[in-house]
């Protein structure tokens, strides 16, 4: 963690004042690794007819196949109840499922039971959300909507286009009077990804000095955990490669320490660095959980049972980039931790020049209907 320690440091949630719960599906087959078996469990799903539709959907307290509901905003997916759809999936869109594993989710309301529509009106190339972990990483960043099981989200932007932050009002006004210069929104979400501690408290430093050296090592941390611009590499001949094919069907995975190398079943990737493997949230390896997710068994008869056939190629270079994003993660890690102390501001700072507490109204999401939104059977959604 951080080496920066601030008494009286400002919580993550006054600072960036408006959050939202995370996504609840409530069933696992919207979801899946790659998108064409999305498609397949939904023309699976539609090939059924009655109860036998029904029990194939999951059904919950929020989500029947009769159920009513609109359209996802920005996502042009039909609106009649599932017990009488017809046509093709909505195109499945990329989504964050878990902590560094992108995923693919169908976009339709009605195989979501919250669906957090208020984060759908904000997505766009321009947002970043940042999720409240707490295993490991306090905190993530992603480009992609965050469907993972874990703390509040909170969108850098509350309005598309990259319009107004989600800051609180005054913040970057302060900042420029202690630091000679107006930060960007991204660079105190990157100071932020940079400091943060395990109880979300954000210390925040008016040294300039020290404020530069936390934003670059935080930049560094957002570009690897979003990964939407110049792919990450690390230097040549340590760069990992698949020396020997995986099977169609991989079971196990080990790591030998001696000779750097990834076994999935016969198939070897390699130079694999330690830090890579070594990388966990909590007591769980990232490499082990992604692995898992493709590989674990599948109950027969459900749609989550729809699996591909052979490990897809796609795989293969997610995995290789996921490996160098952790040996690259792992050397931002150990320069955070050697962070020092700077001259802080404190809560307490922020309350006396009216920056804290936030007003209400910035804790709640912004009126936006950039677009029309189809409600229940094409009705007209209005916000």
């Amino acid at each position: 963690m951080p080496g920066v320690t601030h008494d009286d440091a400002p919580l993550l949630a006054d600072l960036m004042p408006w959050s939202v719960a995370p996504l609840r599906l409530g069933r696992e087959w919207p979801t899946a690794p790659d998108p064409a078996t999305l498609k397949d469990r939904w023309d699976a799903l539609l090939a059924s007819e009655g109860p036998g539709r029904e029990a194939l959907f999951e059904p919950t307290r929020a989500r029947t196949v009769r159920s009513a509901v609109p359209q996802l905003p920005g996502q042009p997916t039909g609106t009649e109840r599932l017990a009488r759809a017809f046509g093709p999936c909505a195109a499945p869109v990329r989504v964050l499922a878990a902590p560094f594993d992108e995923q693919w989710l169908i976009p339709d309301h009605r195989l979501i039971d919250a669906a957090r529509p208020e984060l759908w009106r904000v997505a766009d190339a321009h947002q970043v959300f940042a999720v409240e972990s707490a295993e490991g990483m306090p905190l993530l960043a992603t480009s992609l909507l965050p469907t993972l099981r874990t703390g509040r989200v909170r969108p850098l932007y509350r309005r598309p286009g990259g319009r107004e932050p989600n800051l609180a009002p005054g913040l970057l006004a302060h900042l420029a009077g202690r630091l000679g210069h107006t930060p960007a929104p991204p660079d105190v979400l990157a100071w932020a990804l940079a400091t943060i501690r395990p109880d979300h408290t954000v210390p925040l430093t008016g040294d300039p000095e020290l404020w530069s050296h936390g934003v670059r090592l935080g930049h560094r941390a957002l570009w690897l955990l979003r990964r939407d611009g110049e792919r990450p590499k690390l230097p040549g001949g340590r760069r990992p490669y698949v020396r020997a094919p995986f099977p169609a069907r991989p079971l196990t995975l080990r790591y030998d320490p001696d000779e750097e190398t990834l076994h999935i079943d016969e198939g070897r990737v390699s130079p694999v660095p330690p830090q890579a493997w070594e990388f966990s949230l909590g007591d769980v390896r990232v490499l082990e959980a992604w692995f898992a997710a493709r590989t674990a068994p599948v109950a027969p008869g459900t749609l989550a049972g729809i699996v591909p056939r052979a490990w897809p190629q796609a795989w293969t270079s997610d995995l290789l980039e996921l490996i160098t994003v952790l040996a690259l993660l792992a050397d931002v890690r150990s320069e955070q931790a050697a962070l020092e102390t700077g001259t802080p501001i404190t809560a307490a700072d922020l309350r006396e020049a009216d920056v804290l507490p936030p007003p209400e109204g910035s804790r709640r999401p912004a009126s936006i209907l950039e677009h029309t939104e189809e409600g229940p059977a094409g009705q007209l959604t209005l916000l």
